[in-house]
């Protein structure tokens, strides 16, 4: 008989990218043989990017994802068809801190499964069979893999020998087809989902045309509804793949890059999971220590002590944006240079005429 283990992540892509590691701690485990994944319609191009998942089920969740579907019978029965179809024998719930395991626990057992583990700060009476408890059996001002992976350890599993838990995604070849480059490049990713991420347009753009005088070329990238954008900061001076990067391709080329720039969103750990360095332009309204780029270099920008601090808003809830307006262009290009010692010596050369 199959034991399959159902991971459940329900957010969005960044949050599934950092959930590697515990995915491949359970999927290590001679007590398991397939590990399912269940996440929403904006977290599975990630999940089906993970080393250790056999199989993607999609739900959008009414109590965690961005979108808020309805709580409705008919939604409540595509879970449970889902559930049905999976037949897990233990099911690890992964969340954040302002998240809840107990609803899909409580769907879960409904379900039959024998074994659930979360981390809640409610008592699970007997939704949970393990059950940390955030800010008592761990801190909460950890990163979230580690925080994934504490979790994943409670309930037995762990990583295998020679695996240093860090991020990790498959890329897509097909991103060095749709782009080359001989020298170092920098990836610039200019978008974000909420605006309270967002360094302005105008101040992408410039940093683009500064890191062109020094001989840098720059990539700019972004999703299909943000041609307009990526087009604008591009300009003359970098090449725009606007709406031409699936989360493969993208992951590719950021794989090839010599940094990526980007808020704190999805991109950033998506760069941490292939290896390359983030000058990154952290907004406060999350904390830094859990949502920073994990397990490669980086330079966080953006005013950590700002207004907005640990709000969670979307929108700036500060006139003027401060935290990341207050950002030059030119102290991001030293980030770039500082993480990357050939684009550093690609500037010497330029200025020197060499």
């Amino acid at each position: 008989m199959t034991r399959r283990a159902l991971v459940a992540r329900l957010d969005s892509v960044g949050d599934v990218l950092l959930c590697g590691p515990a995915i491949r701690a359970i999927a290590a485990s001679d007590e398991v043989d397939e590990v399912w994944l269940l996440c929403s319609a904006v977290g599975a191009p990630a999940a089906r990017l993970l080393p250790g998942v056999d199989r993607v089920l999609v739900w959008d969740c009414p109590w965690i994802t961005a979108s808020t579907p309805a709580a409705t019978p008919e939604t409540m029965a595509d879970l449970r068809s889902l559930l049905a179809e999976a037949r897990p024998d233990v099911a690890v719930i992964l969340t954040s801190f302002h998240q809840s395991p107990l609803p899909l626990a409580l769907e879960l057992r409904l379900a039959g499964v024998r074994r659930i583990a979360g981390a809640s700060v409610d008592f699970a009476g007997s939704l949970l069979d393990v059950r940390l408890k955030p800010g008592e059996d761990f801190p909460e001002d950890q990163p979230e893999p580690v925080r994934a992976l504490t979790l994943a350890r409670a309930a037995g599993f762990d990583l295998p020998p020679g695996d240093d838990g860090e991020l990790r995604m498959r890329t897509d070849p097909r991103g060095e087809e749709l782009f080359r480059a001989p020298d170092p490049f920098v990836v610039v990713h200019p978008g974000a989902s909420a605006s309270a991420r967002r360094w302005p347009a105008e101040h992408h753009r410039e940093l683009v045309r500064l890191l062109a005088e020094d001989g840098v070329r720059c990539v700019v990238t972004g999703g299909s509804g943000e041609r307009e954008l990526t087009a604008r900061v591009a300009g003359r001076d970098g090449v725009d793949l606007g709406g031409d990067t699936d989360l493969g391709v993208l992951a590719d080329v950021v794989r090839r890059a010599a940094v990526l720039v980007c808020g704190n969103t999805g991109p950033a750990h998506l760069a941490a999971a292939v290896g390359t360095p983030v000058v990154s332009l952290f907004s406060p309204v999350v904390p830094p220590e859990r949502w920073a780029p994990y397990g490669v270099p980086h330079v966080l920008l953006g005013d950590q002590h700002a207004a907005c601090r640990g709000t969670r808003a979307t929108e700036c809830p500060v006139p003027g944006h401060p935290c990341l307006t207050s950002v030059t262009p030119a102290a991001v290009r030293e980030a770039v240079l500082a993480l990357a010692p050939a684009l550093s010596e690609r500037r010497t050369r330029e200025r020197s005429g060499v």
